[in-house]
């Protein structure tokens, strides 16, 4: 096998996770899923949270925050959000560990977020909203990257149809919809997001910008 790297430690610990859950995720587990000695791995990490950090640090790197240097901010925080959901919607199980953990030391994250918060400043929010405001998309594209591994018939509501005849028609009629479940909710939501936040840094009584304008010029 190739000489083992920071690169193999990280594609080990994502399949290992794809394939049997998190909680395999051991220090041993992963030595065996690379045919090394525990040993060899601690020459490279000296705990699972390092490799933890392997492991977001790959994740956000697929994230693409492009849009922040070039698009108005409205419609960067869209590209960034799809991005972000479809970076993490295949590797749920990772989500409630990645989702808890510090960015120490993870340079690709860190980057990620630099450029992100650098995209709000420019936008003209205040340094002391910035987070706040992507902590809430995080908390909404975590969720929705959930969603886009739901079962079709997750709403179904089979023999107790008639107790909830209002709720099985909306479903009905989403269904005649014929976009993508997923991608539909996502997208109002996002839409909703991306106004009323927007609507917050206006100010009472100012208009919120439109998504082709940046906010706060």
């Amino acid at each position: 096998m190739a000489l083992l790297g920071s690169a193999q430690i990280t594609t080990a610990a994502l399949a290992i996770v794809a394939r049997d859950g998190y909680k395999a995720l051991t220090m041993s587990g992963l030595a065996r899923s690379l045919n090394v000695a525990p040993s060899a791995l601690y020459n490279h990490v000296s705990s699972k949270q390092d490799v933890l950090i392997l492991v977001q640090d790959r994740l956000m790197a697929r994230v693409d925050v492009s849009g922040f240097d070039t698009l108005p901010w409205a419609d960067a925080v869209r590209a960034w959000a799809h991005s972000y959901r479809d970076a993490f919607s295949s590797h749920l199980p990772l989500i409630p560990f990645i989702a808890l953990l510090p960015i120490t030391n993870a340079p690709q994250t860190v980057h990620m977020y630099e450029a992100v918060a650098a995209g709000f400043q420019k936008a003209g929010w205040p340094g002391e909203k910035i987070i706040d405001a992507i902590v809430a998309l995080e908390s909404f594209i975590y969720g929705s990257a959930y969603d886009v591994n739901a079962s079709e018939d997750i709403f179904d509501t089979g023999n107790l149809a008639g107790d909830a005849p209002h709720f099985t028609d909306a479903v009905a009629a989403r269904a005649r919809g014929g976009r993508n479940p997923a991608d539909s909710a996502f997208e109002l939501g996002l839409d909703a997001l991306v106004a009323g936040l927007a609507a917050a840094l206006a100010g009472p009584g100012q208009p919120a910008p439109t998504a082709g304008t940046a906010v706060g010029r």
